[in-house]
């Protein structure tokens, strides 16, 4: 897992923010177990698929769907994640100046198998 941007802060994130919000997710945050995401439901669409499931973090599960696009041999999508459904408390540090938004969005990319 990793950072890929920050904005709307009071100053552009550093390669030392990135790190620290990294290291802080796999020791504060995400400390429960594993990530798991269960289908239940995949739909093709027009574009692509449309998957719903389970996505169970930090020992609870919640209800989730979102579309992947299929290109070029690839899976493309993304899903929102708003982290106290799962009772996970937002990243916080510089006495609240730098923070994490309680919905995430989490991108989604998988190469799909060569046949």
């Amino acid at each position: 897992m990793f950072v890929i941007e920050g904005s709307g802060g009071a100053f552009a994130l550093g390669d030392e923010e990135y790190q620290a919000i990294e290291q802080t997710i796999s020791e504060e945050v995400l400390t429960d177990g594993p990530i798991e995401f269960r289908s239940d439901r995949i739909e093709r669409t027009a574009g692509g698929l449309h998957v719903e499931g389970e996505l169970t973090l930090e020992g609870t599960s919640h209800p989730i769907a979102f579309d992947l696009e299929t290109t070029d041999g690839f899976l493309r999508g993304s899903a929102i994640v708003k982290q106290t459904d799962w009772g996970i408390k937002p990243y916080s540090a510089l006495f609240g100046t730098l923070k994490v938004a309680d919905e995430v969005e989490v991108l989604i990319n998988a190469k799909l198998p060569e046949a």
